[in-house]
């Protein structure tokens, strides 16, 4: 279970302020910039941004990325694949003590990371994470919907289950993490994985809720890409609830609905249980493979 953390207020911990690196995956995102202006304003500031960028991201917006921002050391590995690929190859990567994640349409205010890695830095967790607020006022219902399920997410299931704390705003002890690995058999929900695993080696955590970012509520546009978007994603659930023996406990779960697409994720959600579970079937025999940064 993951209590509210007192480092949120104070922020200064307890012991070695160590080196953090700030990674962000990344593919065809333009508001990675403001990602990276909202760093380039940290109190704490990292001491360096690894884009972890797919080799189809466009070489104007990683230039633009690494040359915007001058007091940022800003370094690019391009990954074949998607998002887990480029974030289980760029572990390799990282060098310092602590990892932090920022997604591309996020914005974080500048006491953010100070806040974040306090925890880490006391010595009293591996692993920690904040909530999210709408960066702007949802346009559509797909929007408005993404707004209350993830609120839902930060005030009822992360403060009650480490495992449902999302990647996107989260530091790890870079030594635990690089330990644990992610999985890119899993995509979509590594996060999941990586938190499961993460608790049954009895890693503590820390939810530190005064470490929030803003983040875009941008969605697909259309309910039929919003539709299969949340299918792929309860697929990838199922896949991780398989690989680490928690779908029974998952399909006990009887989550409050916030909203009439509510009644369209339940929908989705035996025909997801069911592909998911044939496909980690085929899939859990087969080795993990690193992907490897490509060249530049």
């Amino acid at each position: 279970m993951l209590s509210p953390s007192p480092w949120g207020s104070r922020g200064d911990g307890a012991g070695h302020l160590g080196s953090v690196c700030v990674e962000i995956a990344v593919r065809d995102d333009p508001r990675l910039l403001d990602a990276l202006a909202s760093l380039d304003a940290q109190e704490r500031r990292p001491d360096r941004v690894l884009l972890a960028a797919s080799t189809e991201s466009p070489r104007a917006l990683l230039e633009a990325a690494t040359t915007k921002f001058p007091r940022l050391a800003v370094t690019v590995a391009r990954f074949p694949g998607g998002v887990v690929d480029a974030r289980a190859g760029a572990l390799a990567l990282v060098a310092e003590e602590i990892t932090a994640f920022l997604d591309s349409d996020e914005v974080a205010p500048p006491p953010w990371l100070r806040l974040l890695v306090a925890p880490i830095e006391a010595g009293a967790a591996k692993f920690s994470g904040g909530p999210t607020r709408p960066g702007r006022t949802p346009g559509n219902a797909i929007e408005r919907y993404s707004v209350l399920v993830e609120r839902t997410i930060y005030e009822e299931l992360v403060p009650a289950r480490v495992t449902y704390l999302p990647l996107q705003n989260s530091a790890w002890a870079t030594s635990a993490i690089r330990k644990l690995g992610f999985d890119p058999r899993i995509p979509y929900a590594e996060d999941h994985d990586l938190e499961t695993r993460a608790v049954a080696a009895g890693l503590p955590g820390a939810y530190v809720r005064e470490a929030w970012v803003y983040h875009d509520p941008a969605t697909a546009r259309g309910y039929l890409r919003w539709a299969r978007k949340r299918y792929r994603y309860q697929v990838a659930m199922t896949m991780s609830l398989r690989k680490n023996g928690g779908l029974s406990g998952r399909l006990g779960e009887h989550r409050r609905w916030v909203h009439p697409l509510s009644v369209v994720e339940a929908t989705l959600r035996p025909f997801a249980f069911v592909s998911g579970s044939l496909r980690w079937r085929r899939v859990a025999a087969t080795p993990l493979v690193v992907p490897v940064p490509e060249p530049p």
